[in-house]
């Protein structure tokens, strides 16, 4: 009788989904685990069929990933992340554009659910109680949100609104306000934690070009000489409605972002902003995702941001 892809899980003790990665996946199985499966397989003589592992398995060797705005740099930056780590394993990878809309966004990870192994849900809008109901359908690992028994990639917003106000204070500005982004993202609350009230918040704003440029306009109305916005996309549009209204930035007004995007280098001035870790965070989502499927717990992981800070900050006007 010919020996069977469960023979080999049964004898190596591990599931038949682990075998059939381990053998066509390696990348998503750990490497003692993949190591005991192959031990076994050359032990008895196993010659894998791919087909009927399929069938068998119901993996696909597809992941997919959900994004709210691919016209927002921040999130094809975590989809090469999510891309790369897949293709070392082996994975094919579907991505999908919630265009911000939570209805959306619960529909296009049910649909996928049927193709894949499991999902990467990048700063969902949904609610916890949905997300949660997406979980029992399909792996899912959470980028920027927590929800309980989900694993979660996040990324430390709470640390870089730190760094942004102890630049600024350095630089003798006392007067500052954060440009929030939407209410209901999961990352402008991490933000305002780390504001800890030391400053006012205008908005919300949408979180993009437009939403800075009404940003801009209401924040010129306060005493501020440092405007934190909610995003790189903001602070860009912030950027160009200082320009229009004659307003110099640093010298006048200083402004920081989020993101650390590929246009804020390139923007005039170039703009200060906190570097999130979006290709890691993409990385380390297909890891945790790849523990899923091999049946480990929940996991969440804190990836550490950083300052850059470039031309658009400077003194406070009256120490210049």
């Amino acid at each position: 009788m010919a020996v069977t892809i469960r023979d080999v899980a049964r004898q190596a003790q591990v599931s038949v989904s682990t075998v059939s990665r381990a053998l066509s996946a390696p990348g998503l199985v750990k490497e003692a685990t993949r190591q005991r499966v192959l031990d076994v397989v050359r032990g008895l003589g196993y010659r894998p069929n791919r087909a009927a592992r399929s069938l068998i398995t119901g993996r696909t060797g597809n992941l997919g990933i959900v994004v709210p705005d691919l016209e927002n740099p921040f999130y094809p930056a975590v989809l090469r992340g999510v891309q790369t780590r897949a293709g070392e394993a082996g994975a094919s990878v579907f991505f999908c554009d919630s265009r911000e809309d939570p209805g959306t966004e619960a529909e296009l990870v049910r649909t996928m659910a049927a193709q894949v192994d499991g999902v990467v849900l990048c700063s969902p809008l949904e609610s916890d109680e949905v997300i949660t109901e997406l979980a029992d359908l399909t792996p899912l690992v959470l980028i920027n949100r927590m929800v309980p028994g989900v694993s979660s990639v996040l990324m430390d917003s709470g640390s870089g609104m730190d760094q942004v106000i102890a630049h600024l204070e350095s630089l003798g500005h006392k007067e500052y306000v954060y440009l929030g982004g939407p209410a209901t993202a999961w990352s402008h609350h991490r933000r305002l934690q780390g504001l800890r009230n030391r400053a006012p918040m205008l908005g919300p704003f949408e979180p993009n070009f437009a939403g800075g440029l009404t940003a801009a306009e209401q924040a010129l109305k306060t005493d501020a000489t440092a405007f934190i916005a909610y995003n790189d996309l903001m602070a860009l549009g912030v950027l160009s409605h200082l320009a229009s209204h004659d307003v110099k930035v640093p010298r006048q007004i200083s402004v920081t972002g989020f993101d650390d995007i590929i246009y804020a280098a390139m923007c005039s001035p170039a703009l200060t902003t906190v570097a999130m870790p979006t290709e890691e965070a993409g990385k380390v989502a297909v890891d945790l995702l790849a523990a899923r499927l091999d049946g480990g717990p929940a996991e969440v992981r804190e990836l550490p941001t950083t300052l850059v800070i470039r031309a658009s900050t400077g003194k406070h006007p009256m120490s210049s």
